[in-house]
């Protein structure tokens, strides 16, 4: 597998330089992700368990799809390319952006965009990244964010207090 390269960026999210993501993870430098929440028709979000294998929050529950933007590659690149690696899925076109959070603790220094998209399935799961994936009606996660919040990984446990708090998931029938 080739190194990965990132955009370091500054407090303004402008590029600033490249670093691999060793790296950028080591130093703690301002970079770029983007989180993706896939839901049902029945209004279920599908989570994605990381694999035992992942470097941070190995094991840990995480958006449906979530992933590092590349050097040179813009947030809305990444969800789509990030959504077709991690679990199979193939987007026509850019999902829904919700919002973006600035780079804080919870995201390991990283911006992130938040986006939506409706999808049934299949899935096919990428071994090396995920290692299964489940859906979860809206009530059951927000009772397990506060009983066991140790299991998610603190960006995904920040990305759905926001779209939850925000009014995003307004829309759907649990």
């Amino acid at each position: 597998m080739t190194e990965e390269i990132f955009d370091i960026v500054d407090d303004s999210d402008t590029v600033v330089g490249r670093a691999s993501r060793e790296e950028v993870h080591r130093s703690g430098h301002l970079h770029r992700s983007a989180h993706l929440l896939v839901f049902d028709s029945d209004g279920r979000v599908l989570l994605q368990k990381r694999s035992s294998a992942k470097d941070t929050f190995p094991g840990r529950w995480d958006s449906s799809v979530s992933g590092h933007v590349d050097s040179g590659e813009w947030y809305d690149e990444c969800v789509v390319r990030e959504a077709s690696e991690e679990i199979g899925i193939g987007l026509s076109e850019t999902p829904e952006k919700l919002f973006k959070i600035e780079a804080c603790e919870e995201t390991a220094q990283e911006f992130t965009w938040v986006y939506r998209t409706f999808h049934e399935g299949p899935f096919h799961v990428n071994e090396e990244e995920v290692s299964e994936v489940k859906w979860f009606a809206r009530k059951d996660l927000d009772r397990l964010l506060n009983s066991k919040r140790e299991d998610f990984s603190p960006a995904f446990a920040l990305v759905w207090t926001m779209a939850r708090d925000s009014g995003f998931l307004e829309s759907g029938t649990n």
